[in-house]
């Protein structure tokens, strides 16, 4: 990596490793190989926790008891005064490198060991030992077994490189693609302050990141997701050699830790990498806080995600509601597991923990190896996805939640619960052993049918999973779930932040840590949530759905109840259309105007298109048109297509004049079957009379299609109809509809269907 990477561009602290040979002639000539493979020969050690500590330690023992060869030294001391320069304080960073590590199926990430801040050369021989018997960890001898590696067939390279001053810098870990889907058009970036093995280890919750690599191949602005860490802690180097952990202060636990430049510049690096090796990479940096510059210190093939199955997908639902959250962290996976909690604060409690227990710990590390393959599902306080406990538990098929700050505190030992990372970003600890299914659908090579398959998909953190099904894009991004989960606090109030009592103030500033302004946290938090759901999909089209609360979904953000009027029947009240034209949300509005401008024009995601809700009368689609052009959206400008939801009954009879005003009718059946048959939707008196299929429905259905078709504009429909009944996608199919926008589960079997 040294010569190599420096070769096509990216920074590498100077140094100089030992070879694999060296290692082999060390183990053969010391006689060291009889002994290993004797010693590991009794397979009992590999079911025995006890044994297998105990048979590691004799290994270990014996390899640093037998010295190295002489001129085996003689050129390590070479090396450390070329390097060096004979500077007895010139610092290294001594880290091990396997010859299998990584094949591209098998991870041995954290096995080693690393040693960092190393002073002098006597101290840097004894680490270079230490490194050579790391290859006996326990965690390393049982990781081999169980994959067949034959231990013999394992060697061992010590990789010394000038230490980089990242104590008072930041340092982290990414991967070239997204850990949790295997979406290869991503970089995952973290960081935190500090030398990076409080990131790798799990001992921090670090800043998060990601950058699309297309439109930062274009120059544009990449990153599209962001989520702050705690970084409570951080290491640092202790006078005279070695490392200490200290206490994040406050003001930089709320401050990023790497700018966005320096992400950028960190993606671009990734893809360098990713490209030389010609595959998917983990790569561990560091920013020297001396000089500025970012350097990579470690690279190794990515050996989960990229391994997944082609073709096949895989599902976990959760059968019942969990009602009782007992904790909630970051989800690692998207699997579900359950069983009783095992309390463990110490590796040396592994014989107390017995298989089908769900692991509870502070923290573990590539030790706890051993007991994690026998965990039904895996919760720690500490760590973020990119930590060796995340990299094993995904390669383990074992679901885990990480950084949870307090699981130890919540759960007991004998608690039965149910860990579910099948919700997205976040994992949710239940309270019970609640019913859950896992499914697998074959995609095979699906036919061709008469019409696009889009889906419905509102939730940033599921884009990547489902961007990869088979799909035509997004036919419906609803702007409301950003709104609501990551924003989370009504639009007027951070307008009017300063003017807020103390108490909603508290609120809103714990949710946009990181941001400069209420007003950039609402615009970028948008932007970012939009641009997620359109990589998903790029270069494919999303349409997106500007915001459609109700006034009392409205009222239900932080500082809503001081904006919102109260409504009998708000499902027919304040809403879409009618409230971005009123002057009193206009400056709201204008808002979710600039996260669109943003998205399709500094960020470059011009796959974006919008859609207009309940458009009541044509002056309210000129005039929504007009706003649209005030704030620098106009139609057909930059290739911008705004679509109309087609849900109302006088879109129906007024078809081709509302067409005038759009490109295009995305149908929202929902809607339609409500305010055709006069039902409430929400009530449950007459649910029974809903259904999309009623002929009065049908009809307004037929009528918006052929009018779009007689315009030669675009149609298609979003509603919840076609995913619940095949038998109206196919109607809808013939009657010559573009494109159907289904839930994704629903996408494979309605595909399926149409295709008959």
């Amino acid at each position: 990596m040294i010569s190599q990477l420096s070769d096509v561009g990216v920074p590498v602290p100077g140094g100089f490793s030992t070879t694999a040979h060296a290692y082999k002639e060390f183990l053969s000539k010391g006689g060291i190989n009889d002994f290993i493979n004797t010693t590991l020969a009794d397979e009992s050690i590999y079911t025995d926790v006890n044994k297998l500590m105990a048979v590691g330690k004799l290994v270990r023992d014996k390899i640093m008891e037998t010295p190295f060869q002489k001129d085996f030294e003689e050129e390590l001391k070479r090396q450390w005064q070329r390097v060096s320069g004979g500077d007895p304080k010139f610092t290294f960073a001594v880290r091990s490198s396997a010859t299998a590590e990584d094949l591209p199926d098998a991870s041995f990430a954290g096995q080693q060991e690393t040693y960092l801040n190393v002073m002098g050369y006597e101290e840097m021989r004894k680490y270079c030992h230490l490194v050579f018997a790391s290859l006996f960890t326990d965690r390393a001898i049982s990781y081999r077994h169980d994959r067949g590696f034959a231990h013999e067939k394992v060697q061992l390279c010590c990789t010394c490189q000038k230490m980089v001053r990242s104590e008072t810098g930041a340092a982290g870990v990414m991967f070239s693609l997204d850990t949790e889907s295997g979406f290869d058009k991503v970089v995952f970036v973290t960081a935190a302050y500090g030398l990076g093995e409080t990131v790798v280890g799990g001992t921090v919750n670090p800043d998060e990141w990601y950058v699309f690599k297309p439109t930062l191949a274009e120059g544009k602005k990449a990153i599209v997701a962001r989520t702050m860490g705690s970084k409570k802690i951080k290491m640092v180097y202790k006078a005279g050699g070695g490392s200490e952990t200290v206490d994040t202060t406050p003001e930089d636990q709320e401050r990023w830790s790497a700018t966005d430049k320096e992400v950028e510049d960190l993606a671009t690096m990734a893809v360098k990498i990713e490209k030389h090796y010609g595959r998917p990479m983990d790569i561990e940096w560091a920013r020297d806080g001396d000089d500025g510059k970012i350097y990579i210190v470690q690279a190794r093939p990515e050996t989960v995600a990229s391994q997944k199955k082609a073709g096949v997908l895989e599902e976990y639902k959760m059968k019942e509601k969990g009602t009782n959250i007992l904790v909630e962290g970051r989800a690692v996976g998207k699997r579900i597991g359950s069983g009783k909690v095992n309390l463990l604060t110490s590796i040396d409690q592994m014989s107390e923990f017995q298989k089908g227990d769900v692991l509870v710990a502070d923290m573990t590390d590539p030790d706890w190896e051993p007991i994690m393959k026998k965990a039904s599902a895996i919760i720690t306080n500490r760590g973020g996805r990119t930590c060796h406990a995340a990299i094993i538990a995904r390669e383990l098929g074992i679901p885990a939640v990480v950084g949870c700050g307090d699981a130890t505190e919540k759960l007991s030992k004998g608690d039965e619960v149910t860990v579910s990372c099948s919700e997205g970003d976040t994992g949710f600890i239940y309270k019970g052993s609640l019913k859950f299914e896992r499914t697998t659908q074959d995609l095979g090579t699906l036919p061709k049918i008469g019409l696009k398959i889009m889906m419905n998909v509102g939730n940033p953190e599921t884009a990547f999973g489902f961007g990869q099904l088979p799909n035509d894009g997004i036919g419906l991004a609803r702007l409301e779930f950003v709104i609501n989960n990551s924003i989370g606090v009504h639009p007027q109030a951070l307008l009017n932040y300063s003017t807020l009592d103390a108490e909603t103030k508290a609120k809103i500033d714990v949710r946009m840590k990181g941001y400069g302004s209420p007003k950039e946290f609402y615009v970028n938090k948008i932007a970012e949530g939009v641009a997620t759901l359109a990589c998903s999909v790029y270069p494919k089209r999303i349409i997106v759905r500007l915001s459609d609360f109700k006034s009392n979904e409205y009222k239900s953000l932080i500082g809503g109840d001081k904006y919102e009027p109260d409504e009998e029947n708000p499902m027919i009240g304040f809403r879409g259309c009618g409230r971005y034209t009123d002057p009193a949300f206009e400056e709201c509005f204008a808002m979710e105007l600039e996260a669109m401008k943003k998205v399709r024009g500094e960020m470059g995601l011009t796959n974006v298109e919008l859609m207009i809700p309940f458009v009541r009368t044509l002056d309210m689609a000129k005039d929504v048109m007009d706003l649209l052009a005030k704030y620098g959206l106009k139609r057909g400008q930059d290739g911008l297509k705004v679509n109309m939801m087609a849900e109302l009954p006088s879109n129906v009879f007024l078809a081709e004049e509302f067409l005038e005003y759009f490109d295009g009718f995305s149908i929202g059946s929902n809607d339609l079957t409500q305010l055709t048959l006069g039902l409430d939707r929400d009530s449950g008196l007459v649910a029974q009379y809903f259904d999309e299929r009623n002929p009065a429905v049908m009809k307004g259905l037929e009528i918006l299609i052929k009018a779009a078709k007689k315009k030669g504009k675009y149609v298609g429909i979003c509603g919840q109809g076609p995913s619940d009944h095949p038998d109206l996608a196919k109607w809808l199919m013939d009657q010559g509809i573009d494109s159907l926008s289904l839930n994704p589960d629903s996408v494979i079997p309605t595909w399926n269907f149409l295709s008959k």
